[in-house]
């Protein structure tokens, strides 16, 4: 009995521990912190995908035991029912070893009709299971029969017990019932808990860019769930190569200690207030892939990348109720899309960093990832200029 309660004891202490690394502040910097600057364009008001008006962000994080260190980011189009009033999206594919739910039907329909959820690899049923049940229960969906849920995913299970598939409906319901708008969390946090990228602690970042007004005025906000691998770079300055870490380092014979296989996934969610179609957007979802060449990101064999990209603009919404046969919508021009493509890669490449920066060393499941380290960074960023 005794070691019975012992047992007891010692897993409500590890709850309580996690529930306390899970509440305590970040005080690790921004890549915008450290004087930073990506790209020519400014960065919205908070420098997130929050800055696309009506955006919502919610995550769960879970830090359980020794060896479970994932968890659930979801992304809302808008507050309201998103079946009854769908958002225009589209997906490109960067390479297509990855478990994307949804992708399909959003590919023929050119629309997102539920909130946006990533998670760890072998929990996307689940997630997918979840928001289901979520879509079915809310008013106004009682006639429903169908839903199309949107789950992307990265394998966590570096650090995670990922065979475990801890994810529940609970934590699921958790991230999307308290997504906000305001600061996003980053770092090692929701989907990007148990995430590695470059060698290093990766998770969750995001980035916004604003168009000046006489090219639209518009906002494009990016979040990304890192987990990838390649030759490191910060605005041209080679971190990987001077921190010793990098991919194909060893097979090179080349100085350093650290290891990075390249392999991974990377999702990247692209939100806008621009009024664009579904063929747009995919325009715009594949620019932000450029964002992550700019990172050093190889998009390798192994690697499942995916970018999302999606309009909130009212007049594009398309609405379940609206049963006429055509439809009269303005949307931007071709000609159009060149600033917004730049404030994709903009707001993608800082959206990476900032995975990184926010992320902090993690220990689990029999393996260390280390973040990466602030100060050797800032040294390298001097020393090329990348900052003052």
């Amino acid at each position: 009995m005794t070691h019975k309660l012992f047992a007891v004891a010692a897993v409500l202490l590890a709850t309580a521990f996690s529930a306390a690394q899970n509440t305590t502040p970040n005080s690790r910097p921004r890549a915008s912190d450290l004087g930073l600057k990506v790209g020519i364009l400014p960065a919205g008001p908070l420098d997130a995908i929050t800055d696309v008006a009506g955006v919502e962000v919610g995550q769960t994080t879970i830090l359980r035991g020794e060896n479970i260190r994932t968890g659930v980011t979801a992304v809302l189009p808008h507050s309201g029912n998103l079946y009854r009033e769908k958002v225009p999206a589209a997906i490109f594919m960067g390479n297509g070893f990855g478990k994307l739910a949804g992708s399909t039907q959003v590919e023929e329909m050119g629309n997102i009709e539920t909130p946006i959820l990533l998670t760890s690899t072998t929990s996307v049923s689940r997630a997918a299971d979840a928001l289901i049940s979520y879509m079915l229960a809310l008013p106004g969906n009682e006639d429903v029969l169908s839903i199309n849920p949107v789950v992307g995913e990265t394998n966590d299970g570096y650090l995670n017990d990922i065979r475990g598939r801890h994810i529940t409906p609970d934590d699921v319901l958790a991230a999307v019932k308290n997504a906000k708008g305001g600061p996003v969390e980053e770092g090692d946090v929701g989907a990007g808990t148990g995430t590695v990228v470059f060698g290093w602690k990766g998770g969750i970042g995001t980035s916004s860019r604003r168009l000046p007004d006489n090219v639209g005025g518009h906002t494009v906000g990016v979040l990304v769930q890192t987990n990838f691998g390649g030759v490191f770079t910060i605005a041209g300055a080679p971190v990987g190569q001077e921190l010793g870490q990098y991919y194909l380092r060893e097979e090179l014979k080349q100085a350093g200690n650290g290891k990075d296989k390249a392999d991974g996934s990377c999702m990247i969610v692209v939100a806008t207030d621009a009024p664009l179609d579904a063929r747009n957007l995919k325009r715009l979802a594949a620019r932000a892939w450029l964002g992550i060449a700019r990172t050093g990101g190889s998009a390798s064999n192994g690697s499942g990348d995916y970018a999302i990209a999606f309009s909130t603009a009212p007049q594009v919404r398309i609405h379940a109720n609206d049963k006429a046969l055509t439809q009269k919508v303005e949307v931007m021009a071709n000609d159009a899309m060149s600033p917004l493509f730049l404030a994709a890669i903009e707001a993608t490449e800082e959206a990476v960093y900032n995975s990184m920066f926010k992320a902090t060393s993690m220990t689990a499941n029999g393996h260390t990832i280390e973040a990466l380290p602030i100060e050797k960074t800032v040294q390298i960023l001097k020393e090329h200029r990348a900052i003052k």
